[in-house]
């Protein structure tokens, strides 16, 4: 790990979701308390949504390590725009019942699974569909009759929606009244606020062994959140490289200096990947025409004296420790 220097346990800010180092903000709390005032009714839908890496995943993932396993059957679904008969097979396979036959064998088979748990170990069944806003209204519409399935008075299954915020859209479509109706909870989960912001870097930080080095300037954590709207994925994916460059200039201290710097370098990293190439100009004036070639020389040279730096710095580490080496 490149900041060892930092006597990390572990990194703080990695991309994928870790329910020990979940942070409870205002919105994520909010989200949380819709997710258990759903499920304590036992039966419908409960909807959540946010942004791309808003941290619905990280939610998910709490919810899951706090509910007794004992009790609690959970299964996941990550669809990527499945067609009904698909969807209703990956239910069965997450459950553990058969998935092959017809749509009707396939549906008993998910059912008789469910009632086996409910009957033998008084199960609670949930499904969390992950990726919702890209199901077809058919698949949706399975998936409500799925919920509407009881034995008595107990509903089989609950069915709990994550996704980004097309889903809202897709479920106020007229054709989708009834889904709506079974809908117990829904929360959408905003960004951090500035505040918020400066707690979460410092509770990453916290949660791996931090003890103060590096110091984060709160100058530093301004430009986090500037660069970032406070959303947690961007926040963890700048403060990496934050980290990283402020260990490769042997920094104990993180400016918003270098901050801005970094969240520049960055930006021009990633629109080098995404960017297409641009069309010649040709009723654009020659003057415009330089001007605009002079904006992407400087910036090719602010990134080429960044990357220099850094590079300077890599080669100052291996020098020292073939030094160390050879003095051994």
């Amino acid at each position: 790990m490149q900041i060892d220097c930092y006597g990390l346990r572990e990194h703080p800010f990695k991309m994928s979701p870790d329910a020990r180092l979940y942070f409870a903000s205002k919105a994520h709390s909010r989200a949380y308390a819709h997710l258990l005032f759903g499920l304590s009714q036992k039966e419908g839908f409960i909807v959540v949504t946010g942004e791309v890496g808003a941290g619905k995943t990280t939610l998910i993932e709490r919810l899951c390590a706090e509910l007794p396993s004992a009790d609690h059957a959970i299964a996941r679904v990550m669809t990527t725009q499945v067609e009904a008969d698909d969807l209703l097979r990956l239910v069965a396979v997450a459950f553990g019942a058969e998935a092959q036959g017809s749509k009707a064998e396939i549906l008993r088979a998910v059912v008789a699974r469910l009632w086996e748990g409910i009957s033998s170990r008084g199960m609670r069944h949930i499904l969390i569909v992950d990726e919702a806003q890209a199901l077809p209204v058919a698949a949706l519409e399975e998936l409500r009759m799925l919920s509407n399935i009881t034995e008595g008075e107990r509903a089989l299954l609950q069915v709990v929606l994550m996704g980004q915020p097309q889903l809202r859209r897709t479920l106020a479509r007229p054709d989708l009244d009834q889904l709506r109706q079974r809908i117990l909870a829904a929360y959408h989960l905003g960004s951090l606020t500035l505040e918020e912001t400066h707690q979460y870097v410092r509770h990453r930080m916290s949660a791996v062994g931090w003890t103060g080095t590096p110091e984060w300037q709160p100058g530093a954590l301004d430009v986090v959140h500037r660069f970032t709207d406070g959303i947690p994925r961007r926040i963890n994916r700048l403060c990496s490289r934050i980290l990283l460059s402020g260990s490769l200039e042997g920094r104990t201290v993180l400016t918003a200096e270098l901050a801005e710097a970094t969240a520049q370098e960055l930006d021009e990293d990633l629109g080098e990947i995404v960017a297409a190439p641009e069309p010649e100009p040709e009723e654009r004036g020659i003057q415009d025409a330089i001007r605009a070639l002079e904006d992407r020389i400087a910036n090719l040279e602010h990134l080429t004296a960044g990357r220099e730096r850094l590079l300077r710095r890599i080669q100052e580490l291996v020098d020292s420790a073939e030094a160390a080496r050879a003095a051994r």
